[in-house]
């Protein structure tokens, strides 16, 4: 049974989906709440608890058809852009520390064989997450609507470690994030499975504010290998850590919001959450 979290992230979701496959035509608050079955004054509601912002703010937000016209026009590189549409602000917004550590070869190499690891479900702002985590860190995070299938998941990235069902102050730690109090961020330790590249590129990933936006290929000439961005996405891909290392913020160079290991629209609603709250201008519209 699906908790009342659940059902309105879908609805959400559902909304975001709807807007976007519509978007030429500007569809109105009625609308798309008619769409998911809900008052105009009830998805107002729960849209602004969801995304931190209104359904009109939030899409002026994660539209990029002004990022896309001004990277016809040349005026500015893909990332310049995007950081220009709607997304740049003058506040600081002070960034979780977030430390990496890699496992060591014979840990990579025998799948977690003598590592305990502990795993817990919350409810985010985006639906269900398992967070896990051995001694040293958090090891993986992902928004699973299935436990069964979410913990199928975790076993089959370390498929010789024991599991014990607790949450750790590593996962109280990392949900913080969550708060929207950014203020007095807690540093947060990850240790993760990953070859160095994989790792190189993860990290990377952690250089991109929130409330910004990077490409591929901006990534790959980043660490240094401006002729893989391929190679850069498939490690984007393989993120074993959702939000805190942030994939979300990467898009394609044309200026689309791309694929997303947990879904294009929860990419979408993640980067509106996130401009909604590092703009210190952000207003309700309705």
């Amino acid at each position: 049974m699906f908790t009342q979290s659940q059902i309105n992230y879908q609805r959400i979701a559902k909304a975001i989906a709807y807007i976007q496959e519509n978007f030429l035509l500007q569809p109105g608050l009625e609308e798309v709440a008619e769409k998911i079955h809900l008052s105009p004054a009830h998805f107002q509601k729960i849209f602004t608890e969801w995304a931190g912002t209104s359904p009109k703010k939030f899409l002026q937000y994660i539209s990029l058809e002004h990022a896309k016209k001004l990277l016809h026009e040349g005026k500015a590189s893909v990332a310049d852009t995007a950081y220009e549409t709607g997304l740049s602000s003058t506040s600081r917004l002070h960034e979780m520390f977030v430390n990496i550590e890699g496992m060591s070869p014979a840990e990579y190499k025998n799948g977690g064989r003598s590592l305990e690891i502990s795993y817990s479900y919350s409810d985010s702002p985006f639906g269900s997450i398992l967070t896990a985590s051995t001694q040293k860190g958090i090891c993986h995070m992902a928004f699973e609507e299935d436990k069964e299938k979410g913990l199928e998941n975790l076993k089959l990235r370390f498929p010789n470690a024991s599991f014990l069902e607790h949450q750790t102050a590593f996962h109280i730690s990392a949900l913080s994030i969550f708060s929207k109090d950014w203020n007095s961020p807690e540093t947060v330790k990850l240790h993760l499975r990953g070859t160095d590249f994989q790792l190189k590129v993860w990290q990377s990933l952690l250089t991109i504010p929130a409330g910004k936006l990077s490409t591929y290929g901006s990534l790959a000439e980043k660490i240094g290998h401006s002729r893989a961005p391929r190679a850069v996405g498939t490690a984007i891909g393989n993120n074993p850590v959702a939000f805190l290392i942030p994939c979300h913020r990467v898009i394609l160079s044309s200026g689309e919001i791309g694929g997303y290991h947990w879904g294009s629209h929860r990419k979408q609603l993640i980067i509106g959450w996130e401009n909604a709250l590092t703009d210190p201008e952000n207003l309700s519209f309705s």
